[in-house]
């Protein structure tokens, strides 16, 4: 699938299952070759196949980023109202999930745009204690690229989400 046709589509879903999970499920594989999941919130996809998150929290995932930087980030519009009428209606309108395959880059430094770029996503809590004590001070950053678009398909309901 071309990620550059599919690029905003990816980016929308995300948006959506941001608004409906707070949440991305990143899976890596651990030195032993065992799958590991970590939930991911601060992950923001940027030009097409690129992307970063803020690693202030993770413990499992930069351990097994060391021996094997290929990643996959699956997002789900998780909304009850989006899911309901997709029921009601028989397909859905646009995708449901989607998995991005990609490698996982160094651990470095955020730039300022980053940073602003994260805290324009938690703004509306910015006065939360919840906001002080996790999200005030995220500083470093982790680069995704980003080379496979894998649409979670569910029979005929999602037989038209994708440009092939």
């Amino acid at each position: 699938m071309d990620i550059n046709r599919n690029w905003g589509t990816v980016k929308n879903l995300f948006k959506s299952s941001f608004k409906s999970s707070f949440h991305y499920a990143i899976a890596s594989v651990t030195e032993d070759g065992e799958p590991h999941v970590t939930p991911i919130g601060s992950l923001i996809l940027g030009k097409s196949g690129q992307g970063f998150y803020f690693e202030k929290f993770p413990q499992h995932l930069p351990q097994n980023i060391k021996t094997n930087k290929q990643i996959c980030v699956l997002a789900v519009n998780s909304s009850r109202w989006f899911w309901f009428k997709s029921l009601v209606g028989g397909k859905f309108t646009t995708p449901p999930a989607v998995r991005l395959h990609g490698v996982a880059g160094e651990l470095r430094d955020a730039t300022d745009i980053e940073i602003a770029l994260w805290q324009k996503r938690v703004n509306s809590v910015r006065f939360s204690k919840g906001h002080a004590l996790m999200w005030r001070e995220m500083c470093m950053v982790r680069e995704i690229k980003f080379n496979k678009i894998e649409p979670v398909q569910i029979g005929k309901m999602t037989r038209d989400n994708w440009s092939l």
